[in-house]
């Protein structure tokens, strides 16, 4: 076992909590994690972890060899990419979480223009919704839209996305094109149950002035093209990312709703754990997120 092999190795274990997922993380099996564990405390004579058939627990020992593990692997990450030079290539293991419908709308495709550019990297992209632990789920760069509210994460902003009220062309025709506000309180609304405004609509108008309307509804869905998907069948008025209905409203299928009126606007943020070093890897592929959509 190399030595820095075992020192990532006691580092994945105690971020994600158990053999199993410190294997996932580390791309290695469940029984060489355990092989290194079992020779770090070998060589060390102490135990760092306290084992059960249900949970595994640090001991003090652990946690100290821990805390100075961290700075040393940074240390080390330091000065392979000083010896390397800003002319070499990052390399590694790259693992991303973002969400569904930006991932499957609008990074995925340039996945394949990062890969060129950098033939040494591997991505691993990780679609979900939901919060996740970034240290726990060895997770190396997290793509955010909304707001961040972690303080011991570092988040760089890349873009914002403003939400646009839209409907359909037959919608509009059978019930009425909203002239204010207000009007749209008697239309049915289709709600994007993701958002924490629920049936209280924050409207801006052209001098910047907010309205709240409150709107009527009988539907709602978690995903935002779910919401698109509602809206272009003649559902109902829509608040959705511009990013997702921007092919909608050039081809007609959806038309924007108060031209002249504005709402919620929201964030495109690139987050990452708060070292002291930031791996070369992270950084091109951040550097990369402005490049494409800033």
């Amino acid at each position: 076992m190399d030595t820095l092999d075992g020192i990532k190795t006691v580092i994945a274990v105690v971020e994600t909590g158990s053999f199993t997922a410190a294997s996932e993380r580390l791309g290695m099996s469940k029984a060489l994690v355990s092989k290194y564990i079992g020779e770090v405390e070998s060589n060390l004579g102490v135990r760092l972890f306290n084992r059960s058939t249900r949970r595994l627990a640090l001991t003090e020992a652990g946690q100290s060899y821990y805390e100075k593990a961290l700075p040393l692997i940074e240390e080390f990450t330091e000065l392979v990419d000083n010896v390397t030079g800003v002319q070499a290539n990052p390399q590694g293991f790259l693992r991303v979480s973002v969400p569904v419908t930006f991932g499957e709308m609008k990074l995925s495709s340039v996945l394949p223009k990062f890969l060129k550019k950098y033939p040494l990297m591997q991505l691993d992209i990780q679609l979900t919704d939901k919060k996740i632990d970034m240290l726990e789920e060895g997770v190396d760069v997290v793509i955010r839209i909304g707001g961040v509210d972690d303080s011991s994460l570092i988040a760089k902003k890349i873009n914002t996305y403003p939400l646009i009220l839209c409907a359909s062309k037959n919608y509009l025709s059978k019930h009425g094109i909203p002239q204010t506000p207000q009007d749209i309180s008697v239309h049915n609304c289709i709600i994007d149950s993701n958002f924490r405004i629920g049936k209280h609509w924050p409207i801006i108008t052209p001098d910047n002035k907010t309205q709240s309307v409150t709107v009527t509804s009988n539907v709602s869905a978690n995903s935002p093209r779910a919401v698109k998907e509602i809206a272009m069948a003649g559902g109902g008025i829509a608040m959705i990312p511009e990013f997702i209905v921007e092919d909608a409203l050039k081809d007609g299928r959806l038309e924007v709703v108060l031209p002249g009126y504005h709402t919620l606007e929201f964030g495109l943020f690139a987050i990452y754990p708060h070292r002291r070093y930031l791996a070369k890897k992270v950084r091109c592929f951040i550097d990369f997120l402005a490049e494409e959509f800033s």
